[in-house]
């Protein structure tokens, strides 16, 4: 995918077909990956069953980009343009497929999570997930006791015994297929793992539009730890 149609972890304005759409980042939670076997799943449907990724194993900071889609730009209608899984900071200078099949999403959301800690950590009997475990992501990210709705959660697995937890965001405009991608280094290390949720940009096989250089500004360096510190 060519740089300029990817705006993961960037802030700014970025102009599209549809008029200008304001980003921003948002921290949503540290990820345990003691594994490195990521998963990316709909979390509420296909968590255990996702699209693998091999990343370095440790505890990785997740985060949104939100999108301002509202004709007047004021923040009244936002979506979850991307979620990330950082992996280290610096600028990408590739954006590649990071898996070979896409991420299909049923219940409109989607999510990271250690593929082992599913196995662990999740009841045995999968038959009480919908129930005892689905009904309750479901109230935290749409019906909170605040009243607050949340575009993603940070939310330890029931029989966690060691923090692994499970980190899911409102997918987009809702149920759909979408890509994963992973950013590169110029050196070729590997910055992060993101879903591209389709709401600014498109997928690398069609025409995209270009990002104004002079606003929109990546999330990097310093910008990011002190994202991470709030």
């Amino acid at each position: 995918m060519d740089l300029q149609h990817f705006h993961a972890l960037r802030t700014g304005v970025v102009e599209t077909d549809e008029g200008p759409r304001t980003l921003a980042v948002q921290p949503l939670g540290v990820l345990r990956l003691p594994s490195g076997r990521l998963e990316v799943s709909d979390s509420l449907v296909n968590l255990g069953e996702g699209v693998l990724v091999d990343v370095a194993g440790g505890d990785h900071p997740v985060a949104m980009t939100l999108a301002d889609v509202s004709d007047a730009q004021d923040g009244s209608h936002v979506r979850v343009a991307y979620l990330s899984l950082v992996l280290a900071e610096g600028e990408p200078a590739v954006v590649q497929r990071a898996a070979a099949r896409d991420v299909p999403v049923d219940a409109g959301v989607v999510g990271f999570v250690d593929a082992e800690n599913v196995q662990r950590a999740m009841p045995e009997d999968r038959s009480t997930w919908y129930d005892e475990v689905f009904d309750g992501w479901i109230e935290l990210l749409h019906y909170p006791d605040d009243g607050i709705h949340r575009h993603g959660i940070d939310v330890p697995l029931p029989r966690a015994t060691a923090g692994e937890n499970v980190v899911l965001s409102s997918a987009g405009w809702g149920d759909g297929v979408y890509r994963v991608w992973r950013t590169l280094a110029a050196d070729g290390s590997l910055l992060g793992v993101h879903v591209d949720l389709d709401v600014v940009g498109v997928q690398d096989d069609d025409p995209a539009p270009a990002a104004s250089p002079e606003k929109s500004e990546p999330t990097t360096g310093g910008l990011l730890r002190r994202l991470f510190r709030r």
